[in-house]
């Protein structure tokens, strides 16, 4: 779900006009219009708290497009008025509900060069960085956008520690890091079914070492024990089923595991893997060193 501006910093005010009065002064800017545009003089702009309000009102109708074309033209006829300040920030939000990621980055980049030190500008760095963190693409490709969101997301954490905007920040780049796990176990599982073992076993130690967090490290210890076992190297196998068997004994992966182990006569006697025993914690190191 798209993320709401910070409405309490961005009063919504309606211009009130009684019908009865707008008629007659509707009939008479007319008439000064089309005097305008036949004696070709310029048309002023309407006045700021005009434009502002029809962006907010189209904002709120989620007419997008209107939205940033009014915020755009506040900025541009009123480039000293507070009301630009808070357009610019509008404009980004109004491009971000329509996916247009790069153009609301590109305005939030603006915004936080002009106004480094405004109130709202944690809210623009946290908005930027959802521009980059929706883009991520799904693990069968690139995963440069990923980083992007990830630095992207880090950063508001570093500047603004203490706000709510890092604090989901740092969940999204849990997300993140197990995205980019997700890419590595995609290509290792790849390089396994080659029987290129070597490089399986790359990305897989990766999982286990840089995304320490994620859901995909019970599997990246399973595959590596499995890998070992092909290549003769048991000691290895049996090391690394022992730290996957103590950080998750009631994983699926690792009841895989032990059943492979001991039909390699390797866990002779051990107790069949449990989430509750924990003794069985202590007796699975002892049986590997």
């Amino acid at each position: 779900m798209k993320p709401d501006p910070i409405s309490s910093r961005f009063p919504l005010r309606r211009v009130a006009i009684a019908i009865a009065a707008l008629l007659p002064l509707l009939a008479g800017c007319g008439s000064k219009k089309d005097s305008d545009q036949e004696s070709g003089a310029d048309v002023p702009p309407a006045p700021v708290e005009q434009l502002y309000n029809q962006g907010v009102d189209a904002l709120q109708s989620k007419r997008y497009t209107t939205a940033a074309d009014q915020f755009a033209a506040v900025e541009q006829n009123y480039p000293y008025s507070p009301w630009a300040t808070h357009s610019q920030l509008l404009k980004a939000y109004s491009q971000y509900l329509q996916n247009h990621y790069t153009d609301a980055i590109d305005g939030l980049n603006h915004y936080i060069e002009l106004h480094p030190n405004d109130r709202d500008t944690p809210y623009a760095y946290y908005l930027r960085a959802l521009c980059y963190y929706e883009q991520i693409s799904d693990i069968q490709r690139d995963q440069k956008g990923t980083l992007d969101a990830i630095n992207a997301l880090q950063d508001v954490i570093n500047r603004f520690p203490d706000t709510a905007y890092a604090r989901d920040a740092q969940l999204k780049i849990d997300l993140g890091h197990d995205h980019l796990a997700g890419k590595e176990m995609a290509i290792g599982r790849w390089y396994q079914s080659q029987h290129l073992y070597e490089a399986a076993i790359g990305r897989f130690q990766r999982v286990v070492d840089d995304f320490q967090t994620t859901n995909h490290v019970p599997e990246a210890l399973a595959r590596l024990t499995e890998i070992y076992l092909v290549l003769g190297l048991r000691n290895e196998a049996q090391k690394t089923a022992a730290v996957l068997g103590y950080n998750y004994p009631g994983s699926s992966w690792y009841a895989a595991t032990y059943e492979q182990l001991a039909s390699d006569g390797l866990l002779a006697g051990a107790p069949v893997p449990s989430g509750s025993s924990r003794g069985f914690f202590t007796r699975a190191w002892d049986w590997v060193f």
